[in-house]
């Protein structure tokens, strides 16, 4: 009798979705900290000596350093994109890199990484950089709500910079509303100059207090000139100084309201994406100039988002997912001294590419998983895992069924993100450039890369952005030329071949898994 109703309740239990933790796991919180153009070789734990880092430094030395994490695009949008749908972003039309008046991108019919944790019984919340677009397809509606957002996909919560920070306009969004909005000045956006007479990085370049080297220059905030044009919304306007802040002070009252019951947050940093204006106490933290002190600054953010946890006493409770959204480029359309006062430092480590790039470099990026009393510290690992993956890895651990049709490029690397013995990563990866059909694939120590129109972007990031010639195929045994510089691909047709085929079946299957 006693066998029939273990039997029974545990045949209920699997048909609910019970965590798929061992027995007497609390679900852990779940925090993602998605650091901003953040390259493989910006912190001290992964061989910066510049700076140091250290609150991050001491989240790898608590946790695990993966030597192989990679977002899977080299852009944010498609990026953020993956993330939160576990879908490759290059299988849909309108994921590219979303502009000020962009609709939202992701649909309110498409299961999400934080409508799985819901199904978990998480409160979930988004704090800054969105990127993924916001209203209707006719775009947002500034001065009303801003639906579809987050809210339609799985958060419960939002504050939000509603694009990114080059692009206009620089206002707070929180849970569908521009913050402090006042009706009698209201917020205008578009793409055309609303007035002969409007002020812009090109017509009163000389008032300007960081200059634009290329394509920033349309309306001027704060002394800077951005991507795109507004007007009005005076109210609602932030100092671009005060970003970091205001996230590290909203996430940390969220996480204290928050503290008793299961919360996933996605922590969206905007360092260090341009415009790179760090608070006035991190300004000259480093030799690097305000990149360099954008570093820091995130450095600091890792740090409160720490202390806030041991504060609350919810640390062991918690597991942090600390990454990036694409690899590291220096001028990316202003003159904030990037490039000149780079020194001996390399944003990418030892590889090739950065951000835009199918290189390494555009997409391995810092990834560390810290899980106080559930993940040995000091590990180092090189299996292979990406952000992509978070929904399908999460969603099992908890106990959630994947449905049909949801996350289907997402694998479940669980075992390898918490350093479970023998645990595996992924046995393939598709990473996505500037371009949606510019895809390699890593398939174990290969990879095969396909410039579709036979040019690269950001090979060199030490220098300013170019577009230089290259093969549409190349294959590249990382093993032995991680810096991707010998193609193969004459010596071992075979093997090109076999990862033509592959790379082909991937994207005309709709899935990868």
């Amino acid at each position: 009798m006693t066998k029939l109703l273990y039997s029974t309740l545990t045949a209920i239990a699997l048909s609910v979705g019970i965590s798929s933790a061992a027995p007497g796991d609390k679900h852990p919180n779940v925090i993602v900290i998605m650091a901003d153009d953040l390259g493989y070789g910006d912190l001290s734990c992964y061989g910066a000596h510049s700076f140091e880092t250290p609150h991050i430094d001491q989240l790898a030395a608590e946790g695990i350093r993966f030597t192989s994490g990679y977002c899977s695009a080299s852009t944010c949008t498609p990026t953020r994109y993956s993330f939160l749908t576990g879908n490759y972003a290059f299988r849909f039309p309108n994921t590219g890199i979303a502009p000020p008046n962009g609709p939202a991108i992701i649909k309110d019919e498409v299961t999400t990484l934080p409508d799985l944790l819901k199904k978990g019984g998480y409160q979930t919340a988004v704090i800054g950089k969105w990127h993924l677009g916001l209203g209707g397809p006719g775009g947002p509606d500034w001065n009303g709500e801003l639906r579809p957002g987050p809210a339609e996909i799985g958060f419960d919560y939002h504050y939000l910079l509603p694009t990114t920070n080059d692009r206009v306009p620089q206002v707070y969004v929180e849970n569908s509303r521009v913050l402090n909005l006042d009706p009698a000045d209201p917020l205008w956006v578009g793409n055309k100059k609303p007035s002969e007479d409007h002020p812009t990085g090109i017509t009163h370049r000389d008032t300007l207090k960081m200059d634009w080297t290329h394509g920033h220059n349309s309306t001027i905030h704060n002394g800077i000139s951005r991507i795109g044009f507004y007007t009005g919304g005076h109210a609602a306007r932030f100092r671009d100084e005060d970003l970091a802040d205001e996230w590290v002070k909203q996430s940390k009252k969220w996480i204290a309201d928050h503290k008793d019951n299961p919360f996933f947050l996605f922590f969206a940093s905007h360092d260090i994406h341009v415009p790179r204006i760090p608070h006035e106490r991190f300004m000259g933290a480093t030799d690097l100039g305000y990149r360099g002190d954008c570093i820091i600054q995130l450095d600091w953010c890792v740090g409160e988002i720490m202390k806030t946890l041991d504060e609350q006493g919810i640390a062991e409770d918690t597991l942090i997912v600390f990454c990036s959204d694409n690899g590291p480029v220096m001028d990316d359309g202003y003159a904030d001294h990037a490039l000149e006062k780079l020194g001996d430092h390399r944003a990418g480590g030892p590889f090739t590419g950065g951000k835009y790039s199918i290189y390494e470099g555009g997409t391995r990026t810092p990834f560390i998983t810290r899980w106080k009393g559930k993940i040995a510290p000091g590990q180092v690992s090189d299996e292979v895992v990406c952000t992509i993956d978070l929904a399908h890895s999460l969603a099992n651990y908890i106990g959630v069924d994947l449905p049909e049709g949801v996350a289907l490029d997402s694998h479940d690397v669980m075992g390898a993100l918490i350093g479970e013995k023998d645990a595996k990563g992924r046995e393939h990866l598709v990473q996505q450039g500037n371009r949606a059909d510019n895809l390699s694939l890593r398939v174990g120590d290969w990879k095969l890369l396909h410039h579709s129109k036979g040019t690269a972007r950001n090979v060199v990031v030490e220098q300013l952005l170019a577009s230089p010639k290259v093969p549409k195929y190349q294959l590249i045994d990382l093993a032995n030329d991680p810096k991707e510089e010998k193609n193969v691909i004459d010596q071992h047709p075979e093997k090109a071949e076999e990862l033509k085929k592959m790379l082909t079946e991937i994207v005309e299957s709709g899935r990868s898994r």
